[in-house]
């Protein structure tokens, strides 16, 4: 049937509207030898690391609204292949899963979004965000030249993209993403491949392209890229890094705002002024887009840490593990962010000229015919500089870099930090009718059967980990029998069990009797166990438990700096779980006797039956309240708690614990280990100096402590009534110790310069007192400052006026608010200690 012409005419127009709505939404995404472009304008962009499964879908307005009021332009994050894909063709993107939802978070808060879809990611995460079931495809060799890796690659890849498509999350549609990266840091490793390496690093840029999704496509740490994408820089300074093709702009995807922390390690930082000194020297040396790595860590729930990486991912960001602002660094680097963009078009446009004065010391000037900006930099980690400059004198402190967007004011130097210092405190829950101490049930782990030999599976070799369980879980159970005669050999004298093991925790039981336990050391996760035992004439069974905690890449790190597990060439050569030999070792005198079990039937079980059976889920199963045990391996502990009062971020602390896992209310908030404590030596045990370049060793602390204590408990897994707790401690523990408490803000202290605004915030509470306030030369840090030689007398009264009783007040720090000093012509400063 013919439609009427004014039906047709309607029709039309209202397409025509719908298609005219979706280009005006439209955003042209492109770049130059200088910048990313958006709409056709060169453009500063400041981003930040957010991965969205290292907290909760709850979590996520809050850590995105920081970061935009904290001066990011994006929110850049990887995606996890193994957390989507876990099955082959199974997926997941529930929960904190859920991309989608992540990125349109980002987008109602007027942010942009830099999707890192790798897949591989390295990121401290297990397998490198790989699935292990990879590993097991018939001749699958991975990141490199290989059709079955490349057509799974694709498939997810294309998964990936195909969802950005159909939500319209691309820039190109009207979306956040302006940026999207394939692989991920296969320049540092690809010489590991050859030409196997650049051809497949041909075929992902091929690939990438052909996926058309309108916006650019990065290749990090990639020096030979394919024209087509950006080589991009990762590392704590990138100012000297040039792009290898010179029609791309200089971009930093991951500026590492401190460092991750290992089971049995020393708490790293980084300080606020060297973040900020490496920002300020990238864009000094032409660079306009650098990306923090992280602006929020968050935690490693359930078992998503790669090999000893720590259930706290916190990274020393600007956005703490629990979403608290990180002061100094988040405010310190947010007034930098401001500065940037006030300069944002001659810094892209305007003609650059840096000279190089010496001693490290250098000038640059942005000038288009408008205006002109400087930026002055001191590399010198101990001279400050005196640079005159169109007539006038600017010191910069060493290590520092100094802006001034008219090149006649500073208005921002690095060293110079004029935001407040945040102390965070612990404080005990105080939810109602909440006993002293928790009440404890529990239960063994059952492991008779094991025990006894029975397992699952049958071989007639040693299987490494990953075949066998496939990182369905940490644990695998390898067990054999050996049939010994009365005059068998090895019988000489006295005897040994020595195992080769790779997994990086091992218990062994001979004849059902605990033998011994032995844990590797992180980065070197080879070891040989060997422990007496007694053998008897007949069968005996020998009974191993291997235990991962995360999946290594590669044990070789000689292709990449950063001295990580979680990185490298050769994937599928890497060998986890007990890889043999096993033996048993006679000796009498000088004479030995082996003898070889790797080579005999052994049997396997994955997983616990705890874990199996889901006892942090099941309210129905038999636990004990009688003779809970202290210090007994294989056990598993409940209790029930009410949330803590308020909505201040929750922890439990763990300390009296082995090694295991937790689970609140059936949510995993990941592995414990806080009996692995972290050295004695190697700490600094002064305050850090930010001058000097900086790595993941120069400031470190927390000596002979546990690694990591306290747990983080999202208020989304918590309910208002009735709490479960249920651990499962494999080393033998404590419960007695273990309590619920919240973090918040404690202190607040600040050290600013004169000619400043200051801005002091308790974080949601009220500012209750004023212990400490001295405008002139004051000494000191934050909970030992003292008047220095001069002082205005009236800072503490006009402090206490302003500021307490308030949650923020704003402060001017100058005389005409303080009033003249006898200081004379030295800058002067405001130090301020308040209490929340």
């Amino acid at each position: 049937m013919a439609l009427p012409k004014s039906f047709t005419f309607s029709l039309c127009f209202i397409l025509s509207l719908i298609l005219s709505s979706f280009v005006a939404n439209a955003t042209d995404v492109s770049y130059d030898g200088r910048a990313i472009t958006i709409d056709g304008k060169r453009r500063i962009l400041n981003s930040g690391s957010i991965h969205y499964p290292r907290s909760t879908a709850q979590m996520w307005p809050d850590l995105i609204r920081k970061s935009k009021e904290g001066g990011l332009d994006a929110i850049e994050t990887y995606v996890f292949w193994n957390a989507h894909e876990p099955v082959r063709r199974e997926y997941d993107f529930t929960g904190n899963l859920d991309l989608v939802r992540f990125l349109k978070t980002v987008q109602d808060e007027g942010l942009y979004a830099v999707l890192r879809i790798g897949p591989y990611v390295c990121a401290e995460w297990n397998y490198g965000g790989l699935p292990v079931w990879l590993h097991n495809l018939p001749n699958c060799q991975i990141r490199t030249e290989n059709d079955v890796f490349m057509n799974e690659m694709k498939n997810f890849t294309a998964l990936i993209v195909d969802m950005m498509k159909k939500e319209k999350l691309f820039a190109s549609q009207g979306g956040p993403i302006i940026i999207a990266q394939i692989e991920n840091e296969y320049g540092n490793v690809e010489s590991f491949y050859g030409d196997a390496g650049k051809a497949y690093i041909n075929w992902c840029a091929d690939f990438a392209e052909s996926l058309n999704i309108g916006v650019p496509w990065i290749m990090c740490q990639q020096p030979d890229a394919p024209a087509s994408m950006i080589n991009t820089c990762n590392g704590w300074y990138c100012d000297k890094f040039k792009p290898s093709n010179p029609n791309t702009p200089k971009m930093w995807t991951e500026n590492w705002t401190g460092w991750f922390k290992s089971w049995g390690g020393l708490d790293p930082l980084r300080t606020a002024e060297d973040v900020a000194f490496a920002v300020a020297r990238f864009f000094q040396y032409g660079g306009t887009f650098q990306n923090y790595y992280m602006y929020h860590g968050g935690t490693n729930f359930g078992r998503t840490a790669a090999s000893y990486i720590t259930t706290s991912y916190d990274y020393d960001a600007p956005l703490d593990e629990y979403g608290h602002l990180n002061q100094p660094k988040w405010g310190h680097l947010k007034e930098l962010h401001e500065v940037l963009k006030s300069m944002e078009h001659t810094l892209t446009y305007g003609n650059i000229t840096t000279t190089e004065l010496g001693n490290s010391v250098s000038t640059t000037v942005f000038e288009t015919n408008e205006s002109s900006s400087c930026i002055f930099g001191n590399a010198n980690n101990s001279a400050d500089a005196t640079i005159t400059f169109q007539g006038k004198t600017h010191i910069v402190p060493a290590w520092s870099v100094s802006i001034l967007p008219d090149c006649k004011e500073e208005a921002y130097n690095t060293a110079k930090v004029n935001t407040q210092t945040t102390l965070k405190v612990k404080s005990v829950n105080k939810a109602e009718d909440e006993p002293q101490s928790l009440q404890w049930s529990w239960r063994p782990e059952r492991i008779d059967t094991e025990l006894l030999g029975k397992g699952e599976v049958v071989t007639n070799l040693l299987m490494e980990q990953k075949e066998a369980a496939n990182d369905a879980s940490d644990y695998l159970w390898y067990m054999t029998s050996v049939q010994i005669s009365k005059d068998d050999p090895v019988l000489i004298g006295n005897m040994t069990l020595r195992i080769n093991e790779t997994g990086y925790i091992l218990h062994a039981y001979v004849n059902g009797e605990h033998v011994g336990s032995q844990w590797a050391k992180y980065n070197v996760f080879n070891y040989v166990f060997e422990k007496p035992i007694k053998l008897a004439p007949g069968v005996n069974t020998i009974s191993l438990l291997s235990a991962t905690v995360g999946f290594p890449v590669r044990t070789d790190t000689k292709f990449y700096f950063r001295k990580t597990i979680n990185y490298g060439g050769g994937f599928e050569d890497i060998k986890t779980g007990i890889i043999g030999p096993v033996e048993l070792v006679g000796k009498n005198g000088d004479e030995t006797v082996i003898k070889n079990l790797s080579e005999r039937k052994w049997s396997y079980k994955v997983g616990l039956h705890g874990m199996n059976d889901q006892l942090f889920r099941s309210a129905s199963r038999k636990w004990s309240v009688e003779g809970v045990p202290e210090n007994r391996t294989m056990t598993w502990y409940k209790t029930s708690f009410k949330a803590p009062l308020g909505t201040e971020p929750v922890v439990v602390d763990l300390q009296g614990l082995g090694k295991g896992h937790a689970w609140v209310n059936g949510h995993s908030i990941g592995r414990y280990w806080p009996s692995y404590l972290a050295p004695e030596e190697g700490c600094s045990v002064e305050a850090c100096d930010y001058r000097g370049t900086y790595d993941n060793n120069k400031c470190v602390f927390n000596y002979g402590k546990p690694t990591q204590r306290w747990y983080h408990v999202p208020r989304s897994f918590l309910q208002d009534d009735e709490n479960t707790l249920v651990l499962f401690e494999e080393f033998g523990g404590n419960p007695s110790y273990v309590n619920f408490q919240t973090i918040r803000v404690g202190t607040i202290c600040a050290n600013a310069y004169e000619n400043h605004t200051l801005e002091l915030a308790c974080q949601g509470r009220s500012i209750s007192a004023i212990k400490f306030a001295s405008f002139g030369n004051p000494e000191g840090t934050c909970g030992s400052f003292k008047e220095g030689t001069c002082d205005s007398k009236t800072a503490l009264s006009i402090l206490q006026n302003e500021c307490v009783g308030k949650e923020a007040c704003s402060i001017d720090v100058s005389e005409s608010m303080f009033g003249s000093t006898t200081c004379g012509d030295i800058v002067k400063r405001l130090a301020v200690e308040a209490v929340c």
